[in-house]
């Protein structure tokens, strides 16, 4: 009796166990099969409508935002405030965009940084195009990339031509736009 008591006692923690873990796969699974927790609408994210508005953006949020601009090719600029190379490259990019901001769409990504460091960053170069604010990073994690700067091109199809990890120099960054706007 001894025997078959401890054996029941025993079982009893681990059919609780795996009735909790077959309750989580559950709910993991009905939450895969939906939009994955906020709702959007079918538009997703809009392009932020001015330069310092910095919206937070997760990865699908930005996805979506690069898919909506089919037709167009853009230019992501993946930044930080507190980063070198990202403050040695900005006269470049706001150049370039004076010259191809009429053909490509240029948006910034600041990553692992605060607003007021951002919005200093942007003010202090007299960046011309918008940028998202992504302080946990997961946007550029998303294109495998880790550190700033970063410089992606999309065709006006929407796909993915080119990544720059690191610092872009001019001669690099007149090119691929030269090759994306066609």
């Amino acid at each position: 009796m001894h025997r078959f008591y401890h054996a029941h006692m025993t079982s009893r923690p681990v059919r609780i166990a795996a009735a909790a873990v077959a309750l989580l796969a559950l709910a993991a699974g009905t939450s895969a099969c939906t939009s994955g927790g906020a709702p959007t609408t079918s538009q997703g994210p809009s392009w932020p409508t001015s330069v310092d508005a910095l919206p937070t953006l997760d990865p699908n949020a930005f996805h979506d935002l690069i898919a909506q601009q089919k037709g167009h090719p853009v230019l992501v600029n993946i930044w930080a405030s507190w980063c070198e190379p990202c403050v040695a490259e900005a006269p470049d990019l706001v150049a370039a965009h004076q010259k191809y901001g009429d053909k490509v769409r240029f948006i910034g990504v600041d990553i692992q940084d605060d607003r007021s460091g951002a919005t200093d960053f942007i003010a202090q170069h007299q960046v011309p195009y918008p940028s998202v604010f992504d302080p946990s990073n997961q946007i550029a994690v998303s294109y495998g990339l880790f550190s700033p700067p970063d410089t992606l091109f999309f065709d006006a199809d929407g796909n993915l031509v080119k990544t720059f990890p690191g610092q872009i120099s001019k001669d690099q960054l007149d090119a691929n736009l030269q090759a994306i706007a066609g």
